[in-house]
């Protein structure tokens, strides 16, 4: 069902700051989107969405990638 009105400025924001933050952590631990993807189970066109603020990500795949970044899901996702 699509949505009635766009989303404020703010959520994109922090989809994007999001996605930053995944990358971020990502290339600390010199891994790849693949080898990202690979850890979480995930597809690597997921990561790449999600690191350029394209997708929101599903709670579910939040919870696979901070596994996969040895990463608490509160550090992630912090403001």
């Amino acid at each position: 069902m699509p949505r009635r009105t766009p989303l404020p400025d703010w959520i994109h924001t922090r989809r994007r700051e999001l996605g930053h933050r995944i990358a971020a952590l990502r290339i600390a631990q010199g891994l790849s989107q693949d080898q990202l993807a690979d850890r979480a189970g995930l597809e690597r066109r997921s990561i790449q969405r999600y690191e350029n603020a394209v997708r929101d990500p599903r709670f579910a795949d939040l919870l696979l990638i901070a596994n996969a970044l040895e990463t608490p899901l509160a550090e992630l996702v912090r403001e």
